[in-house]
């Protein structure tokens, strides 16, 4: 997991997730009442190859952005793991 700061917002990358789990992450922030666009954004990002398709050039990743430092904080304390 890689925190980055960015003004008055919290970005987390988290390297090697799926596209699947990224939105089971999504559905939870969500019931727990978090507002999309408000409290927090996301983009998934699939692995990026070279032109000859042998080369990784970046790995498939999520990152979720927050508005609000509370949510970024017990964010990373409930996915560091995943």
């Amino acid at each position: 997991m890689v925190f980055i700061e960015m003004g008055f917002m919290k970005e987390i990358k988290i390297p090697g997730i799926d596209a699947n789990k990224t939105m089971d992450i999504v559905r939870e922030l969500r019931e727990q009442g978090l507002k999309q666009g408000i409290d927090f954004d996301f983009s998934y990002m699939q692995a990026k190859y070279s032109d000859d398709n042998w080369s990784l050039i970046e790995g498939k990743h999520s990152l979720f952005k927050f508005y609000d430092d509370k949510y970024a904080t017990l964010f990373a304390l409930r996915y560091a793991s995943s």
